[in-house]
């Protein structure tokens, strides 16, 4: 198909109608879209029309945040309130660390705890070594340490999170 100025008048019609290029391909035919679409760039035609199929409303202004000291408190009954537990602090785990337990990397195995104990830099660095809970890879005392339950949805929602000073700044 070659763009004859007949065509061309018309794409050039459709295109100000506010038609897609899809639409203009299906009526002048024997063009795909994106012939279409590379005419109209030839062309330079970028001005267009109004569409011909109803537009997205655009989203409502942003609302001002209420304040709070306006707001009245809302009332809640008896049976909807429910007490909030404080979260109980990580209870300190006193680990033996049995000096003839100990063990680096090549020693340990299945049953030994993998807990690790200092900086990995250091030459003193080392596992715990002890024989660990089944299923686990920890002794039972780094087993508690390591899984510790999560607090329910409305405790994490109640209590500030806290980020560790190093992860400040």
């Amino acid at each position: 198909m070659t763009w004859t100025d007949e065509r061309v008048e018309q794409l050039k019609q459709m295109w100000l109608d506010g038609l897609s290029a899809s639409q203009i391909a299906a009526r002048l035919g024997g063009v795909t879209r994106n012939a279409v679409i590379g005419k109209v760039h030839r062309l330079g035609l970028s001005g267009r029309g109004a569409p011909t199929r109803v537009t997205r409303r655009r989203p409502a202004a942003p609302r001002a945040p209420r304040a709070a000291s306006t707001a009245a408190p809302r009332r809640e009954t008896a049976s909807k309130k429910t007490a909030v537990a404080p979260a109980p602090e990580p209870e300190e785990l006193e680990v033996i660390s049995d000096p003839d337990a100990q063990a680096n990397l090549l020693e340990l195995t299945e049953q030994t705890c993998k807990w690790p104990n200092g900086d990995p830099g250091d030459e003193s660095f080392h596992f715990c070594g002890q024989r660990s809970a089944p299923g686990l890879p920890y002794c039972a005392a780094h087993a508690k340490k390591a899984y510790q339950p999560l607090p329910s949805r409305r405790e994490r929602k109640d209590r500030p999170r806290q980020f560790p000073n190093r992860m400040i700044g």
